[in-house]
């Protein structure tokens, strides 16, 4: 009997949306010191400290503090970069709408898989029509735990009908990113513009480097660019 080998070698592939497919990395560290500014006067909190929380729930970042204050940061946080995002100050990176329309066409599910809420990751989504190229969006609300934990990214399968999770990759740019890929039994890619600190994410060995937009779509057809 003939064998016939899958044409991709993943079934479906999920996107960390911040620092992955859109440059909002600047954005948030805004938010965060606008947070800060507004309800304690500022924060002697580094970047470093600030940006290890990106990729986890909102809520963790301020979690240092006591409910009151934590939940007045969020609530300060989320009311000014709603009206930031509205303006469209988040950039898509270079190369995204091409690796996203070649995988879709050639038959690949994708889907976003991220921590940012409902609401505050829709207006990015459209203002920058990427909703058409998935076909699932897992945001915070959707599960009860977050990334670092693999809920998310089991969630997302299962709503696009896929069991198994070795044929899922996933793709971002942060710690959580990958612990999330490994704890669901995913593959996991890291982007080449990630801000993070690479030695951390290296450190994780990570399954996929994406140094160019150009090499996903390799990765995902097991190819050479």
């Amino acid at each position: 009997m003939r064998v016939t080998r899958p044409m991709s070698k993943y079934d479906l592939v999920l996107y960390d949306l911040d620092g992955t497919l859109w440059d909002s990395i600047p954005l948030i560290m805004e938010c965060y010191k606008k947070a800060y500014e507004v309800v304690m006067g500022g924060t002697e909190r580094t970047d470093a400290d600030l940006m290890s929380y990106i990729g986890r729930p909102l809520g963790d970042a301020f979690a240092m503090h006591d409910e009151e204050t934590c939940q007045s940061l969020v609530n300060t946080y989320l009311e000014y970069n709603c009206a930031r995002l509205k303006e469209n100050a988040i950039p898509i990176f270079p190369g995204v709408y091409d690796f996203l329309a070649e995988i879709r066409a050639s038959g690949v599910k994708q889907g976003v898989v991220t921590s940012k809420r409902e609401s505050s990751a829709m207006i990015t989504i459209d203002l920058l029509e990427l909703g058409g190229y998935f076909d699932t969006m897992v945001f915070r609300e959707a599960t009860e735990r977050a990334k670092p934990h693999g809920d998310p990214l089991l969630y997302a399968a299962k709503t696009v009908g896929i069991s198994d999770m070795s044929r899922v990759l996933y793709v971002g740019d942060a710690v959580p990113d990958i612990l999330s890929a490994r704890d669901a039994g995913a593959d996991f890619a890291l982007v080449g513009w990630t801000k993070m600190n690479r030695e951390e994410l290296d450190a994780l060995r990570p399954d996929h480097f994406i140094d160019i937009p150009e090499r996903l779509p390799c990765i995902i057809k097991a190819s050479e660019l």
